[in-house]
């Protein structure tokens, strides 16, 4: 039985939501919210929430199909649940699907955000990719690069890649990979935005480390070290897409599978 998917309502109308802005004006905001628990803080957020709509989109479904596909391929990252929850906003009850994660900290960890830590520490012309090369983290940031193109993130600013300094055990590592939400078609809501998308697709992007061009980005990691990923094979959408037919329409999640396999198979053909 799977566990990243809970389908049973859950009543979380107890937590408090804060607002993280999309953009100005009536765009629509991106809603957080935690909790203590015996065994650590969990973090939950949801998609695209607009005041007088509700929630829109599926940037939150989009969280546990790049873990899936994560989890296939080989790469560390953060692991999501996808919640079907009972929430309150501003005083109006919602009936929605909501991602939850664990604490990624160890005891005595705290974080900064790369672009922080590379303010800080950086040397004089140093670029991001050369300073985290040199903190020892090149094997994660390749890995991030690819897995931003595999999935079209268009969203991996400054503060969305994490470090963790432990003054206890005297260390300083970069965080694993999380927050794929603003990834994938997130920005198709109708029947003709789905149809129209094109898979192997190159759209401009935040990115810290490196361009606007997930596809050009690809082309800072030499040949000789395209990180290696398991294979990825036809048989393996029933497992990235399992228990999602419910939530999101049968166009939408074959659309979803062939863009990644598009995209996979891209990436194959440059390693070889």
């Amino acid at each position: 039985m799977r566990t990243d998917l809970i389908t049973e309502l859950q009543d979380l109308r107890y937590l408090s939501w804060s607002l993280t802005r999309h953009s100005s004006g009536t765009a629509g905001s991106f809603l957080k919210a935690y909790e203590e628990t015996p065994e650590g803080k969990v973090y939950y957020k949801m998609s695209c929430f607009y005041s007088n709509e509700g929630v829109i989109g599926h940037e939150c479904v989009n969280e546990l199909i790049v873990d899936r596909l994560l989890t296939l391929l080989g790469i560390d990252h953060l692991h999501y649940r996808l919640i079907h929850a009972l929430i309150q906003v501003e005083g109006r009850e919602y009936e929605t699907w909501v991602c939850a994660s664990d604490d990624y900290k160890r005891k005595g960890d705290t974080k900064l955000s790369l672009e922080m830590f590379y303010q800080i520490e950086k040397r004089a012309g140093e670029s991001v990719l050369d300073f985290c090369i040199r903190k020892g983290w090149k094997k994660q940031i390749y890995q991030m690069i690819v897995t931003d193109y595999l999935i079209l993130n268009r969203d991996r600013h400054g503060a969305n890649i994490e470090i963790l300094r432990n003054h206890q055990r005297n260390t300083v590592r970069m965080a694993t990979l999380f927050d794929h939400g603003l990834s994938l078609l997130f920005s198709c809501h109708t029947v003709e935005e789905i149809e129209r998308a094109d898979g192997l697709r190159d759209l401009p992007v935040q990115s810290f480390v490196g361009g606007r061009s997930v596809l050009k980005n690809l082309s800072l990691i030499p040949k000789e070290e395209l990180p290696k990923l398991n294979a990825l094979t036809e048989a393996d959408r029933e497992y990235i897409l399992e228990g999602l037919e419910d939530i999101l329409p049968e166009g939408l999640l074959m659309k979803l599978w062939e863009m990644i396999r598009q995209r996979y198979q891209y990436y194959e053909t440059l390693c070889n």
